[in-house]
């Protein structure tokens, strides 16, 4: 009920202040004898005048691009296009068990290969993971217990960002002297029993 009156007050809201806006007429605010408060322009209903301030518009920042334009190369050919770069593996929202220790491998596919100059870097929860290099394989070790995001970026020669991967979110498992029966996947416990 609570609800319902809810939603039908911020409808009349909601066209209360695109009427007022349209045209500048009083709104009254009345209150029956069960308590429900009604907005109305009909004067001869009774009720005290409404004042609303002006309404605010603020326009929008253009949007951050993820991808930056390179300059191109000194012999004036335009800078290259990669059709595909994202992380491969592990897949979002993968979560790594206990026996992993923390340990995980990130494979980047980038199509077409890595030009001469450019870079990749993993960031592991916005911050640098390894420094730039050319390798589409880094190795992560030890990470601490938790949700990480794990994002790559590919530099051109001045270290510049060409493109950015969208983010992939990472769960790790770890061993905890407060819980030492931590649940291993069925995978890994039957494999630690042989």
């Amino acid at each position: 009920m609570k609800r319902a009156r809810l939603v039908r007050f911020i409808g009349l809201w909601v066209a209360l202040l695109v009427s007022s806006s349209a045209s500048a007429e009083t709104l009254y605010r009345t209150i029956d004898a069960r308590g429900h408060v009604f907005f109305t322009d009909d004067p001869s209903r009774g009720g005290e005048p409404v004042e609303f301030a002006p309404i605010s518009v603020v326009p929008s920042l253009p949007p951050s691009p993820t991808l930056t334009r390179a300059a191109p190369d000194r012999d004036g050919t335009p800078p290259p296009t990669y059709e595909a770069f994202a992380i491969a593996s592990p897949g979002d929202e993968t979560t790594l068990p206990t026996g992993a220790a923390g340990d995980v491998r990130v494979h980047l596919e980038l199509r077409p290969a890595l030009r001469e100059g450019h870079r990749l870097r993993l960031l592991l929860d916005g911050e640098i993971a390894r420094p730039a290099s050319r390798e589409p394989l880094i190795e992560l070790t030890n990470l601490a217990r938790g949700e990480h995001r794990l994002r790559a970026e590919l530099l051109d020669g001045r270290g510049q960002v060409l493109r950015r991967t969208p983010a992939v979110t990472l769960h790790v498992q770890r061993a905890s002297v407060n819980l030492p029966q931590n649940p291993q996947p069925p995978d890994s416990r039957g494999q630690a029993d042989h």
